[in-house]
């Protein structure tokens, strides 16, 4: 694999398979990067890396989404323990002055930054982040097929879980510790009732405005996912 961002890479099965391709060219501390919160109109955007070593036990390793609360807890409480990992979040001020994509690319490559010293190698969820400080490739559904980005959601998913029920009991109208600051029908009745709170992402469709009268609203399929 040459240096650089590589672009995508075909989803397997095989949550190794990644890391042992890179190893065997000589690349040996290779960071997983994914964030959470990125389709809620509410909280931070958080975002995780983490370098597994050698011999971790990928077993209950698998995307965050797939996996219950309590679950979670017990992963994360293993990667926190044994991995490498750092932490970085947006506030929603700072997303909604710079955009959604452009903040999350940026998220992506400070938590990279932050490890030291720099991983050889990053494999982050999805699309490819340019700029990377290493050399650096986006896995198609990377969550699901590679156990370092697995764990990063983890890590992600769990911290940012927890910033969600710190902001419920700040803004207790609107659910925030269960729906974690996503488009649910009961999320969106409350931003009516009640307006957008500094919180929220106000350059999110619909945020920043009250629905007209008598029409309501009806959040898509994405915005009522709360896994996320």
């Amino acid at each position: 694999m040459a240096a650089g961002t590589l672009g995508r890479a075909v989803a397997t099965e095989d949550l190794d398979r990644y890391e042992a391709l890179l190893r065997a060219r000589g690349f040996t501390r290779i960071a997983g990067v994914d964030e959470a919160g990125r389709g809620a109109l509410a909280g931070p955007l958080v975002a995780a890396a983490v370098v597994l070593p050698e011999g971790f036990e990928r077993d209950g390793l698998r995307d965050s989404k797939l996996l219950s609360a309590a679950q979670r807890e017990v992963q994360y409480a293993r990667i926190v323990d044994a991995c490498e990992v750092t932490v970085r979040r947006i506030e929603p001020g700072v997303l909604d002055a710079r955009g959604l994509h452009r903040s999350n690319l940026a998220l992506l490559r400070r938590c990279v930054r932050a490890i030291d010293p720099c991983p050889d190698y990053a494999l982050t969820d999805g699309f490819p982040v340019p700029r990377m400080p290493c050399p650096s490739l986006g896995v198609k559904k990377g969550d699901a097929v590679n156990a370092a980005i697995a764990a990063a959601s983890i890590v992600a998913k769990v911290t940012r879980d927890r910033m969600m029920r710190t902001l419920d009991r700040r803004y207790p109208a609107f659910g925030f510790a269960e729906n974690k600051g996503y488009g649910t029908p009961e999320h969106w009745e409350a931003l009516d009732r009640h307006g957008p709170t500094p919180v929220h992402r106000l350059s999110f469709a619909g945020v920043g405005q009250a629905s007209l009268p008598g029409l309501g609203r009806e959040p898509s399929r994405s915005e009522t996912m709360v896994s996320r």
